[in-house]
């Protein structure tokens, strides 16, 4: 079976941990409210967006974006901020399992060890929005893509560098581009339930904390 993150102990808040001679602090972030008309929930790069959405659905309605930023040290003192994982939260409550988000057709018994789904990210960016949202992103050109959420000066802190637009007039979905992580690559999204069973939260995780070793 492909390996699952432990994101119960990475999304804490506060957590450290030191690898390689780089100490990790972890906090959550709140960003705001993520509208979901359909409540299929899609996972992408929304600068280069795809419109699949997950085969877990919730209830269409207001859901709380969470960031989780990972502040690196080095030699004592801060060096960088990464966002390290976003959260879609469903149900403020403890996840007790986690697997990962699928696409339709995708089967982790066809997974290797360490194998695992996820979305391309060409742009360094990534999301946790409605179907409804990506599709109408997907019919916008370069230049109001531009002007909407690539700041002419990209800051340092991931968080100030996170831009927001409502994207389908009619329904206010809307859609939130952040940083991912260390930039482009692969990267997987993840479920976690409740004790009962309930969708808790949708998770991407970008692989700052949870990978072997950071970037220059």
């Amino acid at each position: 079976m492909p390996h699952v993150p432990d994101l119960g102990v990475l999304l804490t808040a506060s957590y450290r941990v030191e690898r390689d001679g780089i100490a990790y602090h972890v906090e959550p972030c709140e960003l705001g409210p993520v509208v979901l008309p359909t409540g299929n929930v899609v996972a992408c790069d929304p600068l280069v967006a795809h419109t699949t959405p997950f085969v877990d659905a919730v209830t269409p309605g207001r859901y709380q974006l969470r960031a989780w930023v990972a502040v690196l040290h080095k030699d004592g003192c801060e060096w960088q901020r990464r966002i390290t994982a976003l959260q879609l939260v469903v149900v403020d409550e403890p996840a007790a399992t986690w697997s990962m988000a699928l696409l339709p057709g995708q089967d982790v018994a066809t997974l290797d060890d360490e194998d695992f789904f996820g979305y391309a990210v060409d742009a360094g960016t990534g999301t946790l929005a409605d179907q409804l949202a990506i599709e109408a992103l997907g019919k916008w050109d370069y230049e109001r893509l531009d002007e909407v959420f690539i700041p002419a000066q990209v800051p340092d802190d991931p968080i100030e560098a996170v831009t927001a637009a409502v994207v389908e007039e009619r329904t206010q979905a809307n859609v939130y581009v952040v940083g991912s992580g260390w930039g482009d690559g692969v990267y997987a999204t993840y479920v976690g339930r409740t004790v009962d069973g309930r969708i808790a939260s949708f998770v991407t995780d970008f692989r700052v904390v949870s990978s072997s070793s950071p970037s220059p």
